[in-house]
């Protein structure tokens, strides 16, 4: 497919997987608005995750180097029978006019700049909370990040509670409807997100996002709070369970919210035709403890944040579970509202507690070797190379091995002759650049799972290379955003200034998919219900 002809798919009412194959690196450096990552070194292990519907129009960007050619060989051996390369690459996508983006996650975050603007979220700075901080004010800093993320670094008097949390917990975090609520993250999107979420939900306390987040409390010369463990987020009381079942019904009726049977559901699982995407966006815990048949595991305000990293494929059906209590709800309002077709599993998942499916073993199949057994097979001549991320094989390796990834194995100087050890730290990474090592030839070869502490343990040695690979080498790192969460005063002026000015990159056909909101719901379970075509700003 032609660049242009790509372009015009992306909002047409056809589903389509427009997926960028090449490694992480080189799409942070710059991709089209709506491309989805999934890196030929994993493609067999995410393309099923990510394009769930192997009849899908999937469609392969690479640099212009043939690896889009490679990655369609591969699907095609999985199932998938409609598979595009995208002419030219990502070069030719930019040399026919077309905007290319740095980051990851963008589509979210330009949406969470289009919400402060189109519906007024009010936002405090730094400066501003400190002082309020300082003067004791009744007020509550909730941190809509990962747990995981706020135990790296939060604000100090913080406390976590991921953005889709917060319609469900806040009565029992905010007991006053005086006490103001501040939300931060550690940019801008989710402080935008969960602010205007409890806004959206008609709660009355002044409520605010932290503008800038982490990163603007550090540039204002601020200390943030490091190694900070969460707190437990606390059971709603029946009191407040009872207001939150009130605002979800008035939030669905308000919004035009579509609602999903269990047996509709069971109809659209089985449907080859569409794709669908049924997630769980409870809390860890609660998945872990049992969830619906065929769901996945996506944390609602994490889901909205970075979208792209569970949903590969554009016009697809989303649906989501919850308690059948306000987390779908809001979930699928925002996923709504940037053009996806997200609706409400109206059924209380604990109600179809299952485990959640077994992951691959990738190991299965391939011929391990130990340690012990490297060691031996390295002292009579064996070749040697780490197939694990650029960034763990500058921090150690067994001395000796070259780097490398999948999509330039081909370059590497090996000699199929002589016996080849294969380390690495991820099963499938290992597994898939076993198999096409095996194709180009090496008939003797063996893998080395593990990581540097086992392997120094058992006698190998270990060394770091901080400059190898090269930064021009490390295609599989983004350096565009390191540096902004580890006390890089300048990485994080770039950051913020690289998210503000989102809007501004965007043309007329990607803010419409925005602004248009997804096509109109056949069947929830009730009449049709038309979605809202523009931002509304709610109060």
């Amino acid at each position: 497919m032609s660049p242009q002809e790509v372009k015009a798919a992306l909002s047409d009412a056809a589903e389509i997987a427009f997926l960028d194959v090449r490694e992480h690196g080189q799409y942070g450096e710059g991709h089209p608005l709506f491309v989805v990552n999934c890196p030929f070194s994993i493609l067999e292990a995410e393309a099923p995750r990510l394009v769930p519907n192997r009849h899908v129009r999937t469609v392969l960007l690479d640099d212009g180097d043939g690896v889009a050619e490679r990655a369609a060989h591969e699907l095609e051996a999985l199932g998938y029978t409609s598979v595009f390369v995208l002419q030219g690459g990502a070069p030719a996508w930019e040399a026919a006019g077309f905007g290319v983006f740095k980051g990851v996650n963008v589509p979210s975050k330009a949406y969470g700049e289009m919400v402060e603007h189109d519906m007024g979220t009010p936002s405090l700075s730094a400066e501003e909370l400190n002082a309020m901080i300082g003067a004791g004010e009744d007020m509550v800093i909730l941190d809509g990040r990962s747990p995981a993320e706020f135990a790296k670094m939060n604000i100090p008097t913080a406390r976590s509670c991921p953005n889709a949390e917060l319609g469900l917990r806040i009565g029992e975090l905010v007991k006053k409807p005086q006490t103001r609520i501040v939300i931060n993250c550690a940019g801008r999107t989710r402080s935008i997100i969960g602010a205007q979420t409890l806004r959206n939900l008609g709660f009355t306390n002044p409520i605010h996002a932290l503008r800038n987040g982490s990163q603007g409390w550090q540039l204002a010369g601020l200390t943030l709070q490091y190694g900070s463990q969460p707190l437990p987020l606390p059971a709603p009381a029946d009191e407040t369970l009872a207001d939150v079942a009130a605002r979800r019904a008035a939030f669905i009726d308000l919004n035009g919210l579509p609602l999903l049977s269990h047996n509709t559901l069971q109809t659209w699982l089985a449907d080859d035709t569409r794709t669908t995407f049924l997630l769980d966006v409870r809390s860890a815990e609660e998945f872990a403890d049992g969830t619906i048949a065929g769901a996945a595991h996506a944390p609602g305000g994490q889901l909205v944040q970075a979208t792209d990293q569970w949903i590969g494929v554009r016009g697809a059906r989303i649906v989501l579970a919850d308690n059948r209590d306000i987390r779908a709800a809001t979930t699928a309002f925002w996923l709504r509202r940037m053009g996806h077709d997200a609706v409400i599993l109206d059924v209380d998942t604990r109600g179809y507690a299952v485990s959640a499916p077994a992951e691959r073993d990738w190991m299965a199949g391939l011929a391990t070797m130990s340690p012990r057994e490297a060691a031996t097979g390295l002292s009579e001549g064996a070749q040697l190379i780490d197939v694990s991320s650029g960034k763990a094989y500058r921090e150690g390796h067994i001395k000796g091995a070259v780097w490398a990834i999948r999509p330039r194995l081909a370059a590497l100087a090996l000699d199929p002759a002589r016996p080849l050890i294969v380390a690495g730290q991820e099963p499938s990474t290992l597994h898939l650049a076993a198999g096409d090592l095996t194709d180009m030839g090496h008939a003797d070869l063996h893998v080395l799972p593990g990581n540097p502490a086992q392997w120094r343990d058992a006698g190998l040695a270990i060394e770091a290379t901080p400059d190898v690979p090269s930064d021009a080498d490390m295609i599989d790192f983004l350096f565009f955003v390191h540096d902004r969460h580890d006390g890089s005063l300048e990485a994080a002026r770039r950051y913020l200034a690289w998210e503000t000015g989102l809007i501004d990159q965007m043309d007329a056909q990607e803010k419409g998919v925005f602004t248009r909101g997804p096509a109109p719901v056949v069947e929830h379970g009730a009449a049709a219900i038309a979605p809202a075509r523009t931002l509304q700003k709610v109060r």
